[in-house]
């Protein structure tokens, strides 16, 4: 798996982009750890964002974290965080950044899209066959082309996060290998990685590119 100096996860609300969005801020921090890394959660749609449970232990790891300053509050502002800048303007650090769910939390990436396509960026559509509104490849495909209306970007791959929360089973992440199969091929985008819980990995002998992943913070892997 290649890895971009800009990587954007985004896709249906409960998909698990945010606990998949601090694994790999985690991953690249432990490939770069001389270089500047930093997670920005620039979901506006929901205002309580989920990654800054994890901002102690990601500062303790050298990760940098960037969210709107109504995070964690009860109220639903639509104000980007002017930090988010400096993924386009600090060339030397890597960046990645969570999107909130769906066209609406889109609309928030769209602000940066002339930065981001002047990146080699990898934009990712994170795909859940085992949530409700994204079950079937066609809602997926639907679902990417509003995130690409709405964020005047486009997906350059595909990563299969299907999971039943704790429940998850290797037979759970094997099932879901024909549906992810029929979304990229509706899609016209390649599978980047499929992920899974680090305990379950060696039990899933017969996936590629497997990503492996832990939970930080106070959450729990209830719906991630």
């Amino acid at each position: 798996m290649t890895h971009s100096r800009l990587t954007i996860f985004a896709g249906h609300y409960g998909s698990g982009k945010t606990n998949l969005a601090i694994n790999y801020a985690v991953m690249m921090k432990n490939l770069h750890k001389d270089s500047r890394v930093v997670l920005a959660d620039l979901d506006i749609v929901n205002p309580y964002f989920r990654s800054l449970d994890s901002v102690k232990t990601l500062s303790e790891l050298g990760i940098e974290t960037i969210a709107s300053r109504y995070a964690n509050t009860n109220l639903d502002a639509p104000a980007m965080p002017s930090e988010a800048l400096t993924l386009f303007a600090d060339k030397s650090c890597y960046g990645i950044i969570d999107v909130g769910g769906d066209d609406r939390g889109a609309y928030a990436v769209g602000k940066y899209s002339e930065y981001i396509r002047e990146e080699n960026a990898g934009i990712f559509l994170v795909c859940n066959k085992y949530r409700p509104l994204s079950s079937e490849p066609k809602q997926v495909a639907a679902i990417k082309n509003e995130i690409e209306a709405a964020a005047h970007i486009r997906f350059t791959g595909i990563v299969n996060n299907s999971n039943l929360g704790v429940q998850t089973t290797p037979d759970v992440i094997n099932s879901s290998a024909e549906y992810i199969n029929e979304v990229s091929k509706l899609c016209g985008l390649p599978v980047v990685f499929t992920s899974a819980m680090r305990g379950l990995i060696n039990d899933l002998p017969g996936i590629h590119d497997l990503f492996a992943l832990d939970i930080y913070g106070k959450e729990e892997w209830d719906i991630v």
